[in-house]
């Protein structure tokens, strides 16, 4: 399998993290993130929920410690040439493994940046840094090192965003046929999966979101199946995924005849949507994302249905969620630049009446109003009973 992108894209990532390292002060950093390590190497797998930490130093080595089962993921997937195996076996400790190999990096009592924010981050093994390393090198937190870049995206990663986002309209159209009385919700689900299995996508960073009926109400996925009636409501929350990256879309369909909460939820929604989009532009923040949202939801008298955050930064992404940073929720001073790609959802949920109203695209930004990469119709979707 080739790597996702030229070697010559993985060295300039490599350089603009060194060039951050320097700046932070840092003279290695341990990534424990697998969308970290990815985004620099190539390297994928899903051995990141053992441990495994790549080191980084500023002079732009790469070291591999990382478990016998994905030494030849490693060398299949990645750039890395140079893969350390540390031994499975009772009583093992991997950090003191991973000290080793720092100590033949000549980095004790080096400045160590450590990626302690990721799921690939256990408390045990931060537990075992501490009790370890401590003593080492000087440890502090650089778990936002890397995100930082990631969030901005390069032309060639923009190519393959555009990609996800031709799978997340696929998938839809896919499943668009299959809505109405008696359907079956595993049925949509195979549908929508199966159209990005079909373009060479991937599995994406979480489940597609599915409910009908009362579980319309929620944005997460649970598990059992449930047929739609004649009269339903069906929320779906899915992403396009092409070589791990992103891209987001939220509808609520309405089976049946739309209900006046269905009607003036869908308006507030799209209102909602609208003002985001304007302030989408560089210089403003993603606090300003949520405060714009939050404004024409409660203008609306609809602010208790409202959540506190209405989005989030899309890219290469591993279980279990496909969000990254920076999430829209208030007073987030994270700038908006050029090129990131932004997966806004307007969740209106009525608990009162039972009604849900969900609409939600990814855009990318620009140096004046975003793009949106979606080309599905923001109307009400409606499939008569």
């Amino acid at each position: 399998m080739s790597l996702a992108f030229s070697r010559a894209e993985y060295s300039a990532r490599l350089e603009g993290l060194c060039a951050r390292m320097t700046d932070a002060g840092h003279d290695a950093l341990l990534l424990f993130a697998q969308e970290s390590m990815f985004w620099l190497t190539g390297y994928d797998t899903f051995g990141y929920c053992h441990f495994q930490s790549m080191v980084v130093t500023r002079d732009g080595r790469i070291v591999l410690l990382t478990r016998s089962a994905d030494q030849r993921q490693a060398e299949i997937t990645s750039t890395v040439s140079d893969i350390r195996i540390w031994e499975d076996r009772d009583g093992a400790s991997p950090v003191l493994q991973l000290r080793d190999l720092l100590f033949d990096l000549d980095l004790d009592s080096s400045r160590l940046g450590v990626e302690y924010d990721t799921h690939g981050m256990t408390g045990r093994i931060a537990m075992e840094i501490a009790a370890h390393l401590a003593d080492f090198a000087i440890l502090s937190d650089a778990s936002l090192l890397v995100p930082v870049l990631r969030a901005v995206k390069s032309p060639a990663e923009i190519e393959m965003v555009r990609k996800a986002a031709e799978l997340t309209d696929a998938a839809y159209e896919a499943a668009w046929p299959l809505i109405g009385p008696g359907a079956r919700e595993g049925e949509i689900l195979a549908a929508m999966q199966g159209t990005v299995f079909a373009g060479d996508g991937d599995y994406p960073g979480n489940e597609f979101v599915i409910g009908s009926g009362r579980e319309a109400l929620l944005c997460r996925y649970q598990t059992g199946r449930r047929t739609l009636g004649a009269q339903d409501q069906l929320t779906l929350e899915w992403a396009g995924a092409f070589r791990r990256y992103h891209v987001a879309a939220m509808r609520t369909v309405v089976v049946g005849e739309p209900t006046s909460r269905h009607r003036a939820l869908h308006e507030t929604a799209r209102a909602a949507l609208q003002a985001v989009e304007e302030t989408m532009v560089p210089g403003r923040t993603f606090g300003d994302l949520f405060c714009a949202h939050a404004a024409a939801v409660d203008a609306r008298g609809e602010g208790a249905h409202r959540l506190n955050a209405c989005g989030y930064s899309l890219g290469t992404r591993f279980s279990p969620s496909w969000m990254d940073w920076p999430m829209a929720y208030r007073d987030n001073p994270a700038e908006i630049v050029p090129d990131m790609v932004v997966f806004m959802h307007m969740i209106l949920m009525d608990s009162d009446t039972g009604t849900a109203m969900s609409l939600g695209q990814t855009y990318l930004t620009r140096d004046g109003a975003p793009e949106c990469l979606s080309k599905l119709p923001l109307d009400l979707p409606v499939k008569a009973g």
